[in-house]
């Protein structure tokens, strides 16, 4: 095992160099280290091949691309009388241009005496890399040599080598640059160009300066070989090259011209010198490893890597052979990295290179970090914990871990941890703990620590990351506090109370014992903070949950669970009984005694509903719901008072559920009818118009009269669509009866609703418009409460009576409102309730406030109908005194539209027959 460890590192380069050799490396740093030299070594072109370059300017003088071929017969022309040597074309003839043009370039060539030469070139035709050779047209190739000109790139896109020619159908061609340099052979390798030829040295001419008989131009011709070609980049004929250059195709086939000529036509060196030389450098390794200093192996194999490349300079440069020393360095940087990790003790270095990594992550903390070794000595101490505990590191490195802890049992828990096996500790996460800690000013205070642990040389050790978690934990609290407590009063909250019955009423369950919950309410609350604003009211609030915190003892729990609701959850030995009594004492504490709020007493009074588990219910929702029932239960009937749940509050509630689903599905399916009764003249029995009343023909029960559903409809989500249908319906009734002679004036009832939406004016004014009533046939009845609970109704009672439209008090005198609302409200008429009338005798009570009221009304110019007439006497009272208007069973009943038709308007009104007019004292 100790011989192999010796040659480690040489193995691991050994095996990291066969893999540099599989990706290719070697031949990218061939080419590279070849190029360089080519660089270094810049000779001067030979000037005997000269290219007339087929360039911008020419192209700019003469104008069409591709030329006519007579130009090139022209140059060829040109070029003879100038004495040039050998021409060569590097452009493509194998397609036909112009018959005469074509003519023409083929006599030039039969003049030249068949020393011109052409190009063929090879090319793909189709996927199966057919390769077809493009030759001259044959009136060309007859009087010319072919070259091929194709070359190729190596795998990095660049060109390097250039073949002496390629054989094509069994017959050898010669390449254009062997052609012009007069040396092709068909037995020889493609040849490296040498590229240290300077591309500046090459002698160029422009093609337009040879026809314009420059003498400069035709002066560099005499006694030249001469290459024709395209240098022009609009024409896009780019060859890469070494070093970054990029040259036209003519360039690159005088540049392989050039090296053919000046025998710088470069071979690669043999395998066997390629490998020779990494060879020597582990032959140099053997004999120098490790019997001399790594310092003096390293300049050995650095020094034989230089001199290995100054040898291949000077062969690449006087013997045009490439020494490819590719692998050489290769193996020289593989031995300098074996003699480094040969050096080098890893364990020791990535070790010091974890403890510095560690040492400035820990120092840059902002949490507390200690080490601890096997013993419980502290090791390390960051910033962190200095500033945690108030310790210098100075103070506490060699210190016993429990010193941080406050008391033993702290220290106790820490250490139970760290005595854990490593395997534990070293767990994703670590072991996390909450202790009590201790600073050198002997502070306690909360601190968490994620403990973790692994094995080190010097055997086990072990790391806390400490943080002070006071401030959480006091917010902690702080949230725990207003998740659980009302912030206006500091009572527990509806989730405490929630959270406590869940608690309570399980254990109450298996004791045998009850729960009782007392749901507490401020009667009208509302009013107080519309009336005197919402800061009074929170003082009110505040007022009243200090009063029931002095009346509710423990282990009884007050909460508060909205804006004006209370609730006791009363867990005690007979909790029905105890929280009977309860209620009873804060009803009556709250009724005698005011609370005083600032410097005056406000009387507030308290409804209170009481539920009791298991009696009534089984869990915590069903109790809180229960308490509720009951208190609704208590605002609606004893203000002030308790009231203690029942099923059939809860029952009448479920039916009032059912019922409010039934008239849901009642207005869809057009169960509603209007019945319309008969509003008539006292004195005569004349017709003078009609209230239009809603009835529900349902499908099991027949006919159901309005008292049993209207108040559910009133305070519904139908109430709105119910109250509209009403009026689209009685309009409509209204405009029909007109059509065919009869003014029948139609009153309907006006929804509270409706009335408290500043929409109702343009509601009644688009069913005025969508059914074709006239406003005047139409009266909207409303009632007392709307007036005292509603602050816009007067300014929507004057925009109704703008559009013509009739208003009319209904059931005065059963409501709250002053005789100051008849002054200030824009009203047309009244309707005497019921309830005075029905039972109505000479010198009663009732007369007396039916005669006021009747005398009201005429000095306010007021109209007055009187409701439930019933009988003759009723209807000559009344007549006497001085009521001209009214309606009642005497008169008619309600009746569908086509009934009433038949009843009071088949016959004119008010004539002899009349159903009405028989009735009436005149009539008799």
């Amino acid at each position: 095992m100790g011989s192999v460890s010796k040659y480690r590192s040489y193995l691991l380069v050994l095996f990291a160099l066969a893999a540099i050799l599989l990706t290719g490396a070697p031949e990218a740093l061939r080419n590279a280290l070849t190029d360089v030299r080519f660089r270094l070594m810049q000779r001067q072109a030979s000037g005997d091949i000269v290219l007339v370059a087929i360039d911008s300017p020419s192209i700019d003088a003469i104008g069409v691309w591709p030329w006519p071929r007579a130009i090139h017969a022209k140059l060829i022309e040109k070029l003879a009388r100038a004495g040039a040597g050998d021409i060569a074309f590097d452009v493509d003839f194998s397609a036909r241009s112009g018959g005469e043009s074509d003519r023409a370039f083929a006599q030039a060539l039969q003049r030249a005496g068949g020393s011109i030469v052409l190009p063929s070139f090879a090319q793909q035709v189709d996927l199966h890399k057919t390769i077809h050779l493009n030759h001259p047209l044959r009136q060309f190739a007859d009087h010319s040599w072919p070259a091929v000109v194709n070359v190729s790139a190596e795998s990095d896109g660049v060109v390097r080598r250039y073949p002496y020619g390629d054989t094509f159908d069994g017959g050898f061609l010669p390449s254009m640059a062997a052609v012009l340099a007069g040396k092709h052979d068909a037995g020889k390798k493609p040849f490296w160009i040498d590229f240290s030829i300077s591309m500046a040295s090459t002698p160029i001419v422009s093609y337009v300066d040879v026809l314009r008989d420059d003498p400069v131009a035709i002066a560099r011709l005499k006694d030249k070989k001469v290459l024709v070609g395209a240098t022009a980049l609009e024409l896009g004929d780019r060859f890469n090259l070494p070093n970054g250059q990029i040259v036209s195709g003519a360039l690159l086939q005088m540049l392989a011209a050039e090296s053919v000529l000046q025998g710088r036509t470069l071979r690669a060196a043999s395998d066997l010198v390629r490998w020779a030389g990494p060879s020597l450098v582990a032959l140099l390794v053997l004999v120098f490893w490790r019997r001399r200093s790594a310092l003096i192996r390293v300049a050995i194999v650095c020094s034989f890597s230089v001199a290995a490349e100054i040898v291949a300079f000077f062969v690449q440069a006087k013997l045009s052979i490439i020494l490819d020393t590719s692998l050489l360095h290769l193996a020289a940087a593989a031995c300098l990295g074996a003699i480094t990790l040969d050096e080098i003790d890893f364990r020791d270095l990535l070790g010091r290179i974890a403890d510095r990594r560690f040492q400035r992550i820990t120092m840059s903390l902002g949490d507390g970090v200690v080490c601890v070794d096997q013993d419980g000595a502290i090791t390390l101490w960051n910033p962190g914990a200095r500033a945690i505990f108030g310790y210098t590191a100075e103070e506490m490195i060699g210190q016993p871990f429990a010193r941080i802890f406050a008391g033993p049992t702290a220290a106790r828990a820490a250490f139970s941890v760290l005595n854990l096996p490593v395997e534990k500790l070293t767990s994703a996460g670590g072991t996390v703990m909450e202790l009590d800690g201790r600073r050198k000013n002997g502070e306690m205070f909360a601190l968490e620590a994620c403990f973790s642990g692994w094995r080190g040389t010097d055997g086990r050790q072990y790391g806390a990351i400490l943080r002070d978690i006071s401030d959480r934990k006091r917010e902690e609290a702080r949230i725990r506090y207003l998740a659980e407590h009302d912030t206006l009063t500091g009572l527990a909250n509806r989730n405490a109370l929630q959270e406590s019955l869940c608690t309570a009423i399980p254990q109450a369950q298996a004791d045998a014992r009850e729960v009782a919950l007392l749901a507490i309410s401020i009667d009208k609350f509302q009013l107080m903070n519309d009336m005197l604003g919402h800061e009074h009211g929170d003082e009110v609030v505040r007022a009243v949950a200090e009063r029931l915190s002095s009346l509710v003892k423990a282990p009884n729990l007050l909460a508060r669970l909205g804006s004006d609701e209370f609730a006791v959850a009363i867990c005690e030995d007979n909790a029905a009984e105890q929280a009977t009594q309860l209620a009873g004492r804060v009803c009556r504490r709250f009724m005698v005694d005011p609370i005083p709020i600032g410097m005056r007493e406000q009387s507030i009074r308290l409804s209170v509903g009481l539920a009791v588990c298991p009696r009534d219910s089984t869990t915590a929702d069903e109790l809180i719901g229960n308490a509720h029932l009951a208190l609704d239960r208590a605002k609606a009937v004893k203000r002030g008072g308790y009231v203690p749940f029942e099923r059939g509050i809860r029952n009448e509630l479920e039916s009032r559920l059912i019922l409010e689903a039934e008239l849901a599905r009642a207005i869809e399916r057009n169960e509603f009818e209007l019945f319309y009764q008969p509003q008539v003249t006292l004195g005569d029995g004349r017709l003078i118009g009609a209230e239009a009343l809603i009835r529900w023909r349902h499908p099991e029960r027949g006919l159901v009269a309005p008292f049993e559903f209207m108040s559910v409809v009133n305070t519904s989500s139908i109430s709105d669509r119910t109250a509209f249908w009403v009026l689209r319906t009685a309009c409509r009734q209204a405009r029909s009866w007109q059509e065919r002679g009869h003014t029948v004036p139609i009153a309907v009832n006006l929804a509270p609703s409706q009335l408290r939406s500043e929409e109702v004016v343009l509601v009644v004014g688009d069913v005025l418009a969508e059914t074709g009533c006239p406003a005047q046939l139409l009266e909207l009845e409303v009632t007392e409460d709307i007036l005292v609970e509603d602050e816009n109704a007067v300014e929507i009672f004057r925009r109704l009576r703008d559009l013509g439209v009739r208003i009319l008090l209904d059931d005065f005198g059963t409501g709250y409102a002053s005789l100051s609302y008849l002054k200030k409200f824009p009203l047309d008429g009244l309707k005497i309730d019921r309830s005075f009338v029905q039972n109505l005798q000479p010198h009663s009570d009732d007369a007396a406030i039916v005669e006021s009221i009747i005398g009201l009304s005429k000095s306010l110019r007021l109209s007055v109908v009187a409701e439930g007439i019933e009988d003759r006497a009723t209807n000559e009272l009344l007549l006497r005194m001085g009521c001209k208007q009214g309606q009642g069973y005497y008169f008619g009943r309600p009746t569908p539209a086509t009934e009433f038709e038949k009843k009071y308007l088949g016959n004119a009104c008010g004539e002899e027959g009349s159903e009405v007019a028989r009735r009436c004292p005149t009539a008799a």
